[in-house]
């Protein structure tokens, strides 16, 4: 399994860190800043890193950011901040993400401020990247909070659901150890809805609850076999081969083997993790995007290393059916042509096979209904996303949800800044409602 936890590119040595500072224009108007959704102190972490300040520098991106370590790996910089870089349009921008890594690191002993606790109490609901930024936030502002996991070890999807060679298990925790050590309390293996109703929450004296748990239902396709034995969601074998690199699975429930034949059907980020975490477990590995390899929703970064790792992906190719008696033996499938309005024609009558042993379906998530379907006052939209104003207030009172739970699956660094910017709204709420 070593093979699955090694890095595809690994941080920078400190002379590697201090050169590439030292290329960092200052910018008066960076470019880098408005690239990064939350507007992240770019330049002045840059330049305490130049002067091996890393506490300085730490500090400023506290301002902003409460997991570096975590947004410095797994971020699509490449559209977002080093895309607004001005050096990158005169040749190579900033590798700003892998300084943001590197400071993290040289400053993984620094913790929060803990903050005495003299506000109440409020409730957060999941400890994905929304979740424990809002719990930062909020414990920062003195509240007393406790976040809520149905896990036996927090971290949602940073934990469980992004590889191991993108982000470090012992990464994650040691950012949850800070969050700890400020003063947000834990209760795991709680699931709210199942364990505990959300009602239970206001009974117990929680004066307000923040809703950040994710969107991890997977979506279907729809087409013929999909419940054949052999077919799985891309996000439950992540799931699956996470909770084995943690040691809670034996080997032999790893849904992957040794050279089976997996499809991935899908095109995003989801889809590249799971194809090439199967690839590193020894599968021969092909991927199926409804579109060209230019459209696909994954950053290309992780399209690149994908085929670099040995992972075939071929574009505008779209599954038909998925074949088998009650396992799967095959991808039934046909080539797709880009119509003028944008639209996509399946070709049909080119339709080929594709053995498979093993089908990952890619396509998206929705969220769970366990606290919608449990409680009273929300709504949700057509794809089950909860409902919310401008406050991050969902259609219940007293209840605030931020992340993919409101906008669907989205980028780490969005659902952090979001889930920050409404404990915010949460604080003007309670101090209005006192």
């Amino acid at each position: 399994m070593e093979e699955t936890y090694q890095e595809f590119e690994p941080g920078f040595t400190k002379e590697e860190a201090l050169a590439e500072a030292a290329r960092c224009l200052q910018c008066k108007k960076p470019g880098c800043r408005k690239g990064c959704p939350v507007y992240n102190a770019i330049p002045q972490f840059i330049k305490a890193l130049r002067e091996e300040n890393y506490a300085t520098g730490l500090d400023a991106i506290y301002r902003h950011s409460y997991l570096p370590a975590v947004c410095g790996r797994v971020c699509p910089q490449e559209m977002q901040c080093e895309a607004g870089c001005v050096l990158g349009r005169k040749g190579k921008a900033i590798r700003i993400g892998k300084l943001e890594q590197y400071i993290a690191e040289q400053g993984k002993d620094i913790e929060f401020a803990k903050v005495v606790s003299t506000m109440g109490s409020v409730a957060v609901i999941g400890s994905g990247p929304a979740g424990l930024a809002a719990a930062v936030q909020l414990a920062q502002l003195g509240y007393s909070v406790t976040v809520f996991e149905g896990e036996s070890e927090p971290g949602g999807v940073l934990l469980y659901g992004i590889p191991e060679y993108r982000l470090p298990k012992e990464v994650v925790r040691r950012e949850i150890e800070k969050i700890k050590n400020s003063g947000v309390e834990f209760r795991l293996n709680t699931l709210i809805g199942v364990d505990l109703l959300l009602d239970d929450l206001f009974k117990e004296g929680y004066q307000a609850v923040f809703i950040g748990t994710g969107a991890g239902l997977p979506r279907k396709l729809n087409i013929p076999g999909e419940d054949l034995t052999g077919v799985m969601s891309a996000i439950f074998v992540l799931q699956t081969i996470n909770l084995y690199n943690l040691g809670q699975l034996p080997d032999n429930e790893l849904p992957t083997k040794k050279g089976e034949k997996v499809v991935v059907i899908g095109a995003g980020n989801v889809a590249m993790d799971a194809a090439r975490t199967s690839s590193r477990l020894g599968a021969e590995v092909t991927v199926l995007a409804r579109r060209g390899a230019d459209q696909m929703t994954a950053r290309g970064r992780e399209r690149d290393e994908a085929i670099a790792e040995g992972v075939m992906i071929r574009p505008c190719i779209a599954p038909l059916e998925i074949l088998g008696v009650d396992q799967v033996t095959g991808v039934k499938c046909a080539p797709t042509e880009v119509m003028d309005d944008g639209h996509l024609r399946i070709k049909e009558e080119e339709s080929f096979v594709l053995s498979a042993d093993k089908v990952y379906i890619a396509i998206g998530q929705r969220p769970f209904a366990r606290i919608v379907s449990t409680s009273e006052g929300f709504k949700v939209d057509k794809d089950g996303l909860l409902l919310s104003d401008e406050h991050g207030m969902t259609t219940r009172e007293g209840v605030f949800a931020a992340g993919d739970v409101v906008h669907g699956p989205a980028t780490v660094v969005k659902a952090m800044g979001e889930g920050r910017r409404i404990a915010i709204e949460m604080h003007a709420y309670l101090l209005r409602n006192r």
